[in-house]
């Protein structure tokens, strides 16, 4: 798993919790470290022991902690590069919506080992979109939950989201857009200001 992941969860806890908490975590994975380097890979299988050990330590349902730690790398100040790249999507909810099935290839442009979960959107009505996540990482869904939660409160969007378990394989979370402009979105500028 590529150490931008792992690096990504150890914020996660260390911003929310504090560092005391994340090395408990590390301590319970028997990690032997308690520090993830962002541009190294490690085994695939620290990161669920990692998540489950955080989950301990806290004591938080894994789903749910999921869908936490996708809604920091949206929000958070200290990962504001994450909530760029995904506004770059358009100028709408429903735009950066339709761009998802791209979000793999895009964050691979930026660094080109880094493997994102396969993402397919399925649009059965105006306003009612189905998420289909395949990932390494078991609760993926709840994750990309976390983050479009973020995302339609970024946009100024009204969203519903649920989790429907899986299918072939593939976790699946229902996106029914409720208000396209509920609220005042965060403000951003996809073109650069002169001057």
């Amino acid at each position: 798993m590529h150490g931008l992941v792992n690096r990504a969860i150890q914020r996660f806890v260390t911003d929310s919790y504090g560092a005391a908490q994340w090395r408990a975590a590390t301590d319970r994975a028997g990690l032997g470290f308690s520090e993830f380097e962002a541009m190294w890979s490690y085994d695939d299988a620290i990161t669920p022991r990692v998540l489950e050990a955080v989950c301990d330590v806290l004591d938080r349902g894994y789903d749910e902690l999921l869908e936490d730690i996708g809604t920091y790398l949206v929000s958070h100040p200290g990962v504001e590069a994450l909530r760029r790249l995904l506004r770059f999507s358009g100028v709408s909810f429903i735009e950066f919506l339709h761009s998802l099935d791209d979000l793999p290839d895009r964050a691979r442009l930026a660094v080109s080992d880094l493997e994102l979960p396969e993402i397919a959107l399925r649009e059965h009505a105006p306003g009612s979109y189905t998420l289909l996540v395949r990932g390494q990482v078991p609760g993926c869904g709840h994750l990309f939950m976390g983050v479009l939660r973020a995302m339609a409160d970024d946009y100024g969007a009204l969203a519903f989201l649920e989790h429907k378990g899986t299918e072939d394989g593939a976790e699946v979370v229902a996106v029914t857009l409720l208000e396209t402009e509920f609220a005042e979105g965060r403000g951003f500028d996809l073109g650069a200001r002169a001057g």
